[in-house]
């Protein structure tokens, strides 16, 4: 069994090589496919992960949704981020 990997500010989290972010036109949502899976995403998880391009870090992330949102605290923001990037990467879907 692998160790949990602890995303951090600075971590970069792409999507995992497998999992690809896609518009189900039929159902009008988001997915991530992967293999013999598919997560349905609703609209903030798509925002979020199509920042995760495997150039931004974490951090880069919350401040580019930041300025996106500004009505929103930064920390409530980078709290739901890391959340949901964490689980993501429990589940193999973002690559930490």
């Amino acid at each position: 069994m692998s160790e949990r990997t602890i995303l951090t500010p600075d971590s970069v989290p792409p999507l995992a090589p497998d999992m690809r972010l896609r518009y189900d036109a039929v159902r009008g949502i988001w997915t991530v496919q992967a293999p013999e899976r598919s997560f349905l995403l609703d609209e903030i998880a798509r925002t979020i992960l199509s920042r995760c391009d495997g150039q931004a870090s974490l951090d880069a992330v919350v401040t580019g949704l930041c300025a996106a949102f500004p009505e929103a605290p930064r920390d409530v923001i980078a709290a739901d981020v890391t959340a949901l990037l964490q689980d993501l990467a429990d589940k193999g879907v973002v690559a930490a």
